[in-house]
């Protein structure tokens, strides 16, 4: 009955996702204005669902508990990126995008795409885990990641732990995360209306998120992908060696099922659009980067069943 309802909420991601495509074809979305959606995503919607979500499910220790099992992300993602440092090695990548794989490898689109997949597929019960994995892979990304994207270009290779990394950490999803348990830990509790309007404005999360997905695979520039090595070393990466680092790690440090399930999800998600923002940012292989992003989201609807069916 699980797997059947987790298939109900991907047809309903295929769905929106067919209508972000739909309307892309037709012209109602082109490259300048499509990216007021990721702007409402991430400055608006986000953060609100995220205090809502959390202020609405957790009291002070249940939200503790929670929190012990970030350890297994952090842990799967360090294991991760150093495979993906000794297949930029063994592949022998240029000097542009050796550190931009790396990043594309190890970290996922954990909040963007995490959120509304996991809400469709498990509901509201699995985004408390969502937003552990996504506080480890924000961690991460802007540090290791940041600067290993930052070696591939002409600029200065960037600092691992910098005022300007602990910006980058601090984007808008994760401050309304970081407010969420203020509040919790504080006994905070907001007014009706004000939960209320969170809750509306974190609802636009998921139909704005899919059709951008699917704007953006209407865009994929299909004659120049080129299936090679480092491109199945991309694809393993993000949809295979990933998430079975997770169920490898699982053994160790046992957490809850869904908190495992979600995991998996969220390991096996395409790579961050952040990573084409630092390549031009560097002076890195920004076209590489872009099309690395896109070909991984494209991807990631057929690999979300497949770990549906495995978890």
């Amino acid at each position: 009955m699980a797997f059947f309802h987790a298939m109900e909420g991907l047809v309903s991601i295929i769905i929106m996702v067919s209508i972000g495509y739909i309307l892309a074809a037709k012209g109602w979305f082109n490259q300048e204005n499509s990216k007021l959606l990721p702007q409402l995503i991430n400055y608006v919607a986000l953060p609100t669902y995220m205090i809502w979500n959390l202020l609405t499910t957790f009291d002070k220790s249940t939200l503790l508990f929670m929190l012990n099992g970030i350890a297994v992300p952090i842990i799967s993602m360090l294991i991760s990126f150093a495979i993906a440092f000794l297949l930029s090695k063994a592949l022998q990548l240029p000097a542009n995008r050796a550190g931009t794989f790396r990043s594309i490898f190890f970290c996922s689109s954990s909040v963007f795409v995490g959120v509304p997949v996991n809400l469709a597929l498990f509901g509201e019960k699995s985004i408390p885990y969502v937003l552990v994995y996504f506080l480890a892979n924000a961690i991460l990304f802007w540090t290791i990641g940041n600067y290993s994207i930052s070696l591939d270009g002409t600029a200065v290779p960037a600092k691992i732990m910098s005022f300007k990394t602990v910006k980058r950490v601090c984007s808008p999803p994760l401050v309304g995360f970081a407010v969420a348990v203020f509040m919790i830990l504080c006994g905070i509790h907001l007014p009706d209306f004000a939960i209320n309007t969170t809750k509306y404005l974190g609802s636009m999360t998921t139909p704005l998120s899919m059709l951008f997905i699917g704007i953006t695979i209407f865009g994929i520039p299909i004659n120049k992908i080129k299936f090679s090595n480092e491109l199945l070393a991309i694809l393993l990466g993000r949809f295979v060696i990933s998430p079975i680092i997770i169920l490898i790690v699982v053994f160790f440090f046992p957490i809850p099922e869904l908190m495992k399930k979600v995991f998996v999800i969220q390991a096996a998600l395409p790579a961050m659009s952040h990573n084409t923002v630092l390549a031009k940012v560097y002076g890195a292989d920004a076209e590489y980067a872009a099309l690395m992003v896109a070909i991984t989201t494209l991807f990631a609807v057929f690999a979300i069943p497949v770990y549906m069916v495995i978890t």
